[in-house]
């Protein structure tokens, strides 16, 4: 998450936004990136257009023309996260693809980088409506993405083809959320498997 002086004064004409590559991909990513570490620094609250700018070297009037505020600004950050790749397990069962999954998602909010923005994209939809729908849109291209274990697990006779792959994934990482963000409890690895196999043992009984 480091920041950049490169776009100190940066003013561009609004057709650079809708350029793929060069100069505009390069002012995006470094407002990007300084939405996510002014995120974690202030938290949702104090975020805002001015120190977004600073941190990034781009001009406040450039952000506010392109981005609009701080909605725009999470949102963009989580358009662009959904589109990055997620390592999607292939362990040859789905067992160990479901346990996979879900303990990539405790990993995520166990990392010290990767956890506090993760974190504070949840708070901010908490508190924004915006932000609530990016991270939901955010979610659905996940969650899509991890299907592909359970349409595989279908394919190999493992799962009845009744099932909704979609929800197979979100029963096994909600407890993930509910421990982190209601219980405010840790999650250890015992969890994250506990939760896959009783995502598991739903699918296969015909509930999901």
């Amino acid at each position: 998450m480091g920041t950049s002086g490169e776009f100190k004064e940066a003013e561009e004409p609004k057709e650079a936004g809708r350029r793929p590559g060069g100069r505009s991909a390069r002012v995006r990513d470094a407002v990007r990136q300084a939405t996510l570490a002014e995120l974690v620094e202030r938290g949702y609250p104090n975020l805002t257009v001015e120190h977004v700018a600073e941190r990034s070297g781009v001009h406040k009037t450039t952000v506010y023309r392109r981005w609009g505020g701080v909605e725009g600004l999470i949102s963009d950050a989580l358009e662009l996260a959904r589109h990055e790749p997620w390592p999607v397990p292939d362990t040859g069962s789905i067992e160990g693809d479901l346990r996979g999954i879900v303990q990539l998602v405790r990993r995520g909010f166990d990392d010290p980088e990767l956890g506090p923005v993760s974190s504070a994209f949840v708070a901010a939809a908490v508190q924004n409506a915006a932000a609530a729908q990016a991270l939901h849109e955010f979610f659905v291209s996940r969650h899509e993405q991890s299907a592909e274990v359970v349409r595989r697990a279908v394919e190999r006779g493992e799962l009845p083809d009744v099932v909704d792959p979609r929800e197979v994934i979100r029963v096994a990482v909600a407890p993930v959320y509910y421990r982190l963000f209601v219980a405010h409890e840790p999650v250890t690895e015992r969890d994250a498997d506990r939760a896959a196999d009783a995502a598991l043992a739903a699918a296969r009984a015909g509930v999901l």
